[in-house]
């Protein structure tokens, strides 16, 4: 056996990816950012897909943009958000390739 050696990622780094995780990791959270890679909603219609009040919604808006995963532009009385972290659209396939509509779950 050939020892290779290994990088590692710093641990600093890996506690900042594990916090934004844990912060993706919730149903409708994951919702969300599966509806904003497909384009830029208002809290009111993501609130409205995910089942939840608006200020609900807001909250979970809230904790993905100060994790750096979204943006947000107001436009009058109405708030857009959009993705601003490109890694999402990778994370989001995992996702979905492992429990969408259609896999078999273990």
């Amino acid at each position: 056996m050939t020892a290779t050696k290994l990088r590692l990622t710093d641990l600093t780094a890996m506690g900042e990816a594990a916090e934004c995780l844990r912060i993706l990791a919730h149903p409708h959270r994951l919702r969300m950012v599966q509806m904003l890679l497909q384009g830029e909603f208002t809290v009111g219609e993501l609130a409205e897909a995910c089942d939840l009040p608006s200020a609900m919604a807001s909250e979970h808006l809230r904790l993905m943009q100060r994790c750096g995963f979204l943006t947000s532009e107001k436009e009058g009385r109405k708030v857009f958000y959009r993705v601003a972290e490109p890694h999402l659209k990778n994370i989001l396939k995992c996702v979905e390739e492992r429990f969408g509509a259609g896999t078999a779950r273990r």
